[in-house]
């Protein structure tokens, strides 16, 4: 199988905003796989991030598929964008019925944050929210909070995230940051 990564946004824009877009990829697809030597002879696209408008694919998965051309979404399960509206239900208040949807932790007494954890990109893990007090988790940047993946609504829910692509044609998944899911559950120090 040969696989081809698609970065959409930088890939080919097909109404001059300077953004890549779905219909772009479309516009190539004779070019990666139509059949005859002078294409790429490409079997599988690995597509990054397209989820701002899911709905409006423009027919990709089908028209790749008429070229035998799987496609590979890349899913990424250890967070959301704090733009998320599960992220915004969650840091409304404490009792919020999606607090546990993420991980927030009280800060130590001097107000510092709940460990010395520190995101990949550097810096703490933790930033604090003024209207709560308490601090999220973001392995990443402080935009992408740390879902809590021992809430059975939260998996649940990333379940049915890939049910939603697979019902429409996705033949499977590159998943990133597998290894950020499951936390120490007592929140101790790194040595």
């Amino acid at each position: 199988m040969v696989v081809y990564e698609i970065y959409p946004r930088s890939f080919k824009d097909t109404n001059g905003d300077g953004i890549g877009d779905p219909k772009g990829i479309i516009e190539k697809l004779d070019y990666l796989n139509d059949g005859t030597d002078a294409s790429l002879g490409i079997t599988a696209i690995w597509l990054n991030p397209i989820y701002k408008s899911p709905m409006k694919d423009f027919g990709l998965v089908a028209k790749a598929h008429k070229r035998n051309i799987k496609i590979i979404m890349d899913f990424v399960p250890n967070h959301t964008s704090s733009e998320h509206p599960w992220f915004q239900e969650s840091k409304k208040a404490k009792d919020n019925s999606k607090r546990d949807w993420y991980i927030w932790r009280d800060p130590k007494t001097d107000g510092s944050p709940p460990n010395n954890w520190l995101s990949v990109f550097g810096g703490s893990a933790w930033t604090r929210d003024k209207k709560t007090g308490q601090y999220y988790l973001h392995s990443f940047l402080p935009n992408q909070p740390d879902l809590n993946w021992r809430n059975k609504y939260v998996r649940d829910e990333m379940a049915d995230v890939l049910r939603f692509w697979l019902k429409r044609g996705v033949n499977g998944f590159r998943t990133d940051a597998v290894y950020h899911l499951i936390k120490d559950d007592e929140f101790r120090d790194d040595p």
